[in-house]
């Protein structure tokens, strides 16, 4: 038993990085830091209201921004217990610049893989006829503000799973699968009281974790992880107007024809792409490139050394 127990943990396990509480130590801050997050700006909303009642949450530019931007208040749980905590204090240069994928470059690859891919997504069901959008109005100011509010919300779960979470089960089990679907499911299961989730939409959500966490391992690059979620859920719910993992706002570029839309291979009425064939063979697909390039370049990396 004792040999077995060495040959699935690493020399750094403690008892508290046990793989279970960690999943649970990792969900409670993700829930306690939107509620953080959402008395912060709810807060902050309300002063705004009284210098302009139309700021208030019947305007759906607030309210899309609220709801993303109130993950903020996980990035400050998360550091706050990651500062207290000495064991876990190392992690916080995981997701700073000292490590050497996170830089200006991943962040740009990031963001283009996440584009690319969602609109792979969106233009089959388009070709398809599950969908039709029409454009909705375009205010650059806007636009920017919510997208750094989806960057907030998308980094902030990167930051929990493939940073907090990803880090303390690749100390503590020797094979870094663990860590990457360990993350990845934890991931998934975040979105099962999402409106409208299927067990298709689960899994197309564990296999975007995958994908993300493949970031990590291979390149060190937490920030390409976080802008390939920023712009994935950037494109279909503010710049498409489709659901994203299942919430529709009223404030995007573009937006769906919902009485025309529905259920195929590539769309769900309920969840949007995510649900889909179409978008789990896409993150398949991406999941199988990028373990093509890493694997090389690891074993690159193993020669020259």
């Amino acid at each position: 038993m004792k040999d077995s127990f060495k040959r699935i943990h690493s020399d750094n396990f403690k008892w508290y990085d046990f793989s279970l509480l960690s999943l649970i130590l990792t969900y409670a801050i993700m829930l306690l830091g939107v509620i953080l997050g959402e008395i912060i700006l709810a807060s902050f909303i309300s002063l705004l209201k009284t210098i302009d009642p139309d700021l208030g949450f019947s305007n759906p530019f607030i309210l899309i921004t609220f709801f993303y931007a109130s993950f903020l208040g996980v990035w400050i749980l998360a550091f706050l217990f990651m500062y207290l905590f000495k064991p876990d204090r190392p992690i916080i240069s995981k997701i700073g610049n000292k490590q050497p994928g996170n830089n200006v470059k991943m962040l740009l690859v990031g963001f283009a893989i996440g584009f690319v891919m969602n609109i792979a997504c969106a233009l089959v069901a388009f070709l398809n006829k599950d969908i039709a959008v029409y454009f909705n109005s375009f205010n650059p100011i806007k636009v920017l503000v919510v997208f750094v509010a989806v960057f907030i919300q998308s980094a902030a779960e990167e930051m929990a799973c493939r940073g907090f979470l990803y880090q303390r089960l690749l100390r503590s089990y020797r094979h870094h699968a663990v860590a990457v679907v360990g993350n990845s499911v934890l991931f998934g299961l975040l979105h099962i009281f999402n409106e409208g989730v299927s067990v298709a939409g689960v899994i197309n959500v564990i296999l975007f974790g995958i994908l993300c966490s493949l970031f990590v391992y291979f390149y060190d690059s937490i920030w390409c992880a976080m802008a390939v979620h920023a712009a994935w859920n950037f494109t279909q719910n503010i710049l498409l107007g489709l659901p994203n993992s299942g919430s529709v706002f009223e404030f995007s570029i573009f937006k769906l024809d919902a009485a025309s839309a529905r259920n195929s291979f590539a769309y769900d009425i309920n969840f949007g792409i995510e649900g889909t064939l179409v978008s789990c063979i896409v993150e398949a697909l991406a999941i199988f490139i990028v373990l093509y390039f890493g694997l090389k370049k690891k074993k690159a990396q193993a020669a020259e050394s």
